[in-house]
């Protein structure tokens, strides 16, 4: 990399436009994959636990952010079993804003609560974020729209649904200032 000229790399700036525009492509094919290699013991695969995650945040009238980051939120789960919540997060942080990223990174951890006793862990690691503004948002999310989403008999909408907003989403400018929003706490929306 050092031996390359300017010439180069602006030519590789160039060459690697096409592949950037297709990255919506790849992570619906990733979804798609969560439908076909799933994990043994649950009723549904990981890819209905997205969609089943994504349809509850669309119903509940959230925004594309939310939307987007509830059908992804365990898009890691393949490469990453073990940190797959920030690896989820890390493929959303250039195009949703922070608070949505920040409630992906986390999510493992605030799902503790209905678990962690099972295993003799501290079902309440997540109050070491206590104080951080998306607290709220992340325990909010996990109860609504992650841990209710195992249930193999709820109607949710099918991936087509969801690919204009992936296309939406990853067809932002990573990291622009007007969508990530930092410090900002929306939450989710109020339910009736």
């Amino acid at each position: 990399m050092k031996h390359g000229t300017k010439e180069d790399y602006l030519l590789l700036e160039e060459l690697e436009k096409p592949f950037l525009a297709l990255t919506a492509d790849r992570i619906v094919d990733e979804l798609r994959r969560q439908g076909e290699v799933t994990l043994a013991g649950y009723k549904i695969t990981r890819l209905e636990h997205g969609l089943q995650s994504g349809t509850r945040a669309h119903r509940d009238g959230a925004d594309i952010d939310w939307v987007v980051g509830a059908l992804l939120h365990d898009i890691g789960d393949g490469l990453a079993p073990q940190n797959h919540d920030r690896m989820s997060a890390e493929v959303i942080r250039p195009f949703v804003r922070e608070e949505v990223s920040w409630v992906i990174e986390h999510h493992g951890i605030f799902q503790m609560i209905y678990y962690g006793h099972h295993y003799n862990w501290d079902a309440n690691a997540r109050d070491r974020y206590k104080d951080n503004p998306y607290f709220n948002s992340c325990a909010a999310f996990c109860e609504r729209w992650d841990q209710a989403s195992f249930d193999p008999d709820y109607a949710s909408e099918p991936l087509e649904f969801f690919i204009p907003m992936i296309r939406e989403v990853f067809g932002r400018k990573a990291y622009a200032a007007d969508h990530i929003k930092v410090g900002q706490v929306l939450g989710l929306p109020a339910t009736t």
